[in-house]
């Protein structure tokens, strides 16, 4: 039997590059008990899965002595505890919000049901990335004179060891100029100097990675061209090659630290700080320490600190910072706020839902980070590309420089000159690049909008959808009954529903809380109702005003009542437009109709329309009957399939698979996780159920129908991203490679190509992050 194996996750700071990644990946797989490594350049993490012999410590002593930092991760139990213990931590940093869908239906039991994304749709316990002080110290001791210091650094990216060796780089390049210019005898030597201040470090790391088992690294190439280009007399230019090469990682740095910001800056999206409810006192607490069914106080103004129900207040909440949506939500009593959100009026009391662990911002950045770590199956083809690409360079450089030499007796100075060259502009770094920067972004700027995928293989298969089956119930609807026609009788349609109100009042049935919602939002208050109670399978009944009430179902009323032809007519029209109908009585006569049924989403026709002009063919897959079906189906333009059990959603995929399509399942149940798991990419809808969001490659936070097109559309932005990346990195090294072997360019043109094309692709990766989609902002 297999031992189990352990998962320990580190920061790594210092790490801007897939060759840095490719680095830190292969020494540490030669660690005794490691049996994976997964390493993220943007989110500067690595995952290591290994067995109980290994060493921890050894880990991240080894990417240390490759020049970067690796800070061990503890586990969540150890981070709470370590927020339960110091409260020294709290600053007063104020941040934007999250917002998932609200629905509650009682079909599928959400009354009591944490809406944020689950722990289970990111598989593992996120990590938190405090380390102690001692700690710190320690990894200061190992990080030494590295020459090429990838210590932890914070301020702005001049003030950096990397800016440091690059400014001085250049002041020594300057020195030399200028020495050389006055002293020419020496010019040769001191841009020798010069160019060594640069290449000592860049061959200090060249040979720790090969020693590690990276000897094909680019400061393996970088190093090879520059001391070959002094034994050729190229001094200076192997000089100004090395400091362009120290400025262009600085460079990639710069971009590499943007998009590692626009991840960190998700967990800036909470406040530090609560005000909890203890002993009828408030105390201001880290919020990191507040537990569930906790109490506390949100003023106007501030932001929400977790996740939780509101118990006593109404205010206007803004969710704009992620959602996007200009105009605030209205909050009352029962109603679920979100870890972030802006309180903009009165003072609320909330009952905490979630841990700050548990919340839906920590989620996902759990789910973002480890997303970003999982590779995409074109990322992974570059990776297998770029072992046998770089050794293949290597040996066209010797060749260039070697053979017309040796067979047409061509100039050897000429010719080793152009296979420097050749080295150069044969490093991998930008094409290893060009597919990870763009995912990380990609999966950024989706998590802003709520939109969440299990990885780059998710990301990259989304685009290729071209079958949408979705569930009706709190996918395509609301999830909860409202109500849509009032038809007077005896009463008034106003009267009619105050008095179905006042029956109503304090029940939990979901077509009761439709009417007490409708009178709400007319400005009923409803009467008080005396000698109220319910009659079993049938109704409620009640007096007001010395007016005996019953409230119920057609044919509970028809057994005391004679309701009549007509009426009977527009019950039976009502009941095929997919809608229930309860009729009042009032002292034994028709008070009046009240049809109720669940709605679509606001925004489920728009997003049904962009699925089609995405060239998605769309179905709709119900439990539901097939009249309401059909009455639903034809609001919104789509093909019913009712009276499905989950199996039947299981196999109607499987059918749809078979005849050749690429499906996506949109579901939100328990019954619809077999579909889920089925279908070549299950999408979870926002608030639904535990079991839906872990079986679902995806999740659409904010249960907009329209957000399943904004996933394709993404996917499709991105794969077109990588497309651009990747034909900017291979054109770029082809139109270089021809021109230094016909003599037109050189040294200077061929590292330009290099670290220019590395900027040129991450930046352009970087342009994802202001992806906005259909339906809002970013």
């Amino acid at each position: 039997m297999t031992a189990e194996l352990d998962t320990t996750r580190f920061r790594v700071e210092g790490m801007d590059c897939a060759s840095c990644a490719s680095k830190i990946d292969t020494a540490v797989r030669r660690i005794g008990g490691v049996e994976d490594v997964s390493v993220s350049v943007v989110s500067g993490t690595m995952t290591v899965r290994h067995d109980a012999s290994t060493d921890v410590s050894a880990v991240a002593k080894k990417v240390t002595s490759l020049g970067y930092k690796a800070i061990e991760l503890p586990t969540r139990q150890a981070s709470e505890a370590a927020v339960q213990g110091s409260v020294n931590d709290i600053d007063d940093h104020d941040h934007e919000g999250h917002d998932p869908s609200d629905h509650d239906h009682d079909g599928h039991r959400h009354a009591a049901h944490d809406h944020s994304v689950h722990a289970q749709l990111h598989g593992s316990d996120r990590k938190s990335d405090r380390s102690s002080a001692a700690k710190k110290r320690d990894d200061d001791k190992l990080e030494g004179l590295h020459g090429h210091d990838h210590s932890l650094e914070e301020g702005p990216w001049w003030k950096t060891t990397k800016a440091r060796l690059t400014i001085v780089a250049g002041i020594a390049v300057a020195v030399a100029f200028a020495a050389g210019q006055i002293f020419p005898q020496i010019e040769q030597w001191v841009f020798v100097a010069a160019m060594f201040v640069g290449l000592l470090p860049i061959a200090r790391r060249a040979y720790v990675g090969a020693v590690n088992g990276s000897p094909f690294s680019i400061e393996t190439l970088m190093t090879v061209a520059a001391v070959g280009a002094v034994f050729i007399n190229a001094a200076e230019e192997a000089a100004i090659v090395v400091l362009l090469f120290l400025v262009g990682e600085l460079l990639e740095g710069v971009a590499t630290g943007r998009a590692r910001a626009s991840i960190k800056a998700l967990a800036t999206l909470v406040p530090k700080t609560a005000f909890r409810e203890v002993g009828g006192k408030t105390e201001e607490v880290p919020a990191e320490s507040l537990a569930i069914d906790d109490i506390i106080l949100v003023r106007p103004g501030d932001r929400v600190p977790a996740d939780g129900v509101i118990v006593s207040g109404e205010s206007a909440i803004d969710e704009a910072p992620v959602t996007g949506e200009s105009v605030p939500k209205r909050k009352q009593v029962d109603d679920q706020v979100f870890a972030g959100t802006i309180n903009q009026e009165g003072a609320l009391r909330i009952r905490v839902t979630a841990a700050a662990a548990d919340n839906t911002i920590s989620r996902i950045i759990a789910l973002v980070e480890e997303a970003q770590e999982s590779k995409a199956p074109t990322e992974r083809f570059i990776d297998r590309f770029s072992r046998y690409y770089t050794p293949g360079v290597m040996v066209v450089a010797a060749l260039i420089a070697i053979l017309p030499p040796l067979l047409t007796g061509e100039p050897w100075d000429e010719w080793i000159y152009k296979g420097l060259a050749v080295l150069l502009i044969g490093c991998p770094c930008a094409l290893v690049i060009s597919t990870p920067a763009a995912i990380a972004a990609a999966l950024s700027a989706g998590a802003r909008r709520g939109l969440l995928m299990k990885g780059g293989a998710v990301l990259e298969s989304l685009g290729k959808i071209n079958m949408v089956a979705l569930d009706k119930t709190g996918t395509l609807t609301a999830g909860k009954p409202q109500v849509t026609d009032i038809m007077a009788g005896s009463k008034s349609e106003r009267e009619t529903l105050e008095l179905a109100a006042a029956l109503e009042v304090g029940s939990s049935h979901p077509l009761a809380s439709a009417i007490l919602a409708k009178a709400k939002a007319d400005g009923i208050e409803p009467a008080q109702a005396t000698k109220a109670g319910a009659v079993g399978g049938k109704g409620v009944v009640g007096t007001v005003n010395g007016v005996e009430l019953f409230l119920g179902s057609p044919k509970a009323a028809a057994e005391k009542v004679a309701l009549g032809a007509d009426l009977d007519a527009h019950i039976v029209a009502l009941n095929d437009q997919g809608k229930t109908v309860s009729v009042l009585l009032a002292n034994g006569v028709v008070a009046g109709l009240i049809a109720m049924r669940d709605e679509p989403r606001p925004d489920a026709v728009e997003g049904l329309k962009a699925l089609k002009n995405l060239g998605a063919d769309i179905v709709m897959l119900t439990g539901d009957n097939k009249r309401t079906a059909a009455a639903i189906g034809k609001t919104l333009g789509i093909e019913p399939r009712a009276e499905l059990l989950p199996e039947d959603k299981q196999r109607i995929v499987g059918e749809l698979k078979a005849s050749g399509k690429i499906v996506a399942k949109v579901g939100d149940g328990i019954n619809d996780a077999p579909a889920l798991a089925a279908a070549d990419i299950g999408i979870a809808m926002g608030g639904g159920t535990d079991v839906a969001l872990e079986t679902a490659d995806a999740a659409v936070l904010h249960g907009r129908v329209v957000d399943v097109a904004n996933m394709i559309l993404l996917s499709r932005a991105t794969m077109s991203n990588i497309t651009q990346n990747i034909t900017i990195s291979l054109g770029l090294k082809a139109f270089f490679l021809v021109t230094t072997v016909i003599g037109v360019t050189g040294l200077w043109p061929a590292i330009l190509a290099d670290t220019g094309a590395t900027v040129l692709v991450t930046a352009n990766a970087m342009r994802l992050l202001g992806w906005k989609g259909l339906g809002g902002k970013t």
